[in-house]
């Protein structure tokens, strides 16, 4: 990437490989924006609710997918990411089930992922972005200075999963999530379009019996010896 464009560091993988905690923690480290990819689909969902879009006026949708007006924000006192849209925190709304379902219509829509393309990449901005994603290296910052792959097994990434929603209080099901994980993952890698795969060039780190530390500290290492420290 060119010095006089903004340094990015991208991470993909699955669901459950530990991409946004990472990602969370880089963006601290190194003072840099935070971009969740994943997130943009439900947040053009969203405002097309609060503007009263219809969900198949495409050209309405795809204007509002390249100009909103989005913050993901890594400062929280839990240290969770919280997302602001339009100046309003939906940080748990863009995860409910009618939201997803929403996001699913969406995403559908190709004018609308070619719009969110370039939103994606308008968020390289100086000091530098970390973007979280499955498709950030191969497809949204193929230049990127740093890619980095996460992955792990199904079954470790299911037991993050199931232990994160028993944390909170909410009931789950671990074979039903382990069931999950492997669909998605086929989906994913297996889609037409931006499928889920490792970059050419990327460090691909299995972390399945790595504490979220020595992934961290790998990565810190990787963005050294890029002159990115």
């Amino acid at each position: 990437m060119s010095s006089l464009l903004p340094p990015v560091i991208t991470v993909d993988g699955p669901s459950g490989s530990g991409k946004g905690t990472i990602c969370r923690l880089l963006a601290n480290a190194l003072g840099w924006s935070l971009l969740d990819s994943g997130a943009l689909y439900r947040l053009t969902a969203v405002a097309a609710r609060h503007h009263g879009v219809s969900l198949d006026d495409v050209e309405s949708l795809q204007v509002m997918a390249a100009h909103l007006d989005v913050q993901f924000l890594s400062e929280s006192a839990d240290g969770e990411l919280k997302i602001i849209l339009e100046g309003e925190e939906v940080t748990q709304t863009i995860r409910t089930e009618n939201v997803g379902a929403d996001a699913s219509v969406v995403a559908a829509l190709g004018p609308v992922r070619q719009a969110l393309l370039q939103r994606q990449r308008d968020f390289a901005q100086l000091p530098g972005l970390i973007a979280d994603g499955r498709d950030m290296g191969t497809v949204v910052f193929p230049e990127a200075c740093l890619k980095i792959y996460l992955d792990a097994s199904a079954e470790e990434r299911a037991s993050r999963r199931y232990n994160q929603l028993i944390s909170k209080g909410l009931s789950a099901s671990l074979e039903d999530i382990l069931i999950d994980i492997k669909s998605r993952d086929d989906r994913d890698m297996n889609r037409t379009v931006a499928p889920l795969k490792p970059a050419p060039n990327a460090v691909i780190l299995d972390t399945t019996k790595m504490t979220i530390e020595e992934v961290l500290e790998v990565v810190l290492d990787e963005a050294k010896h890029k002159g990115l420290r």
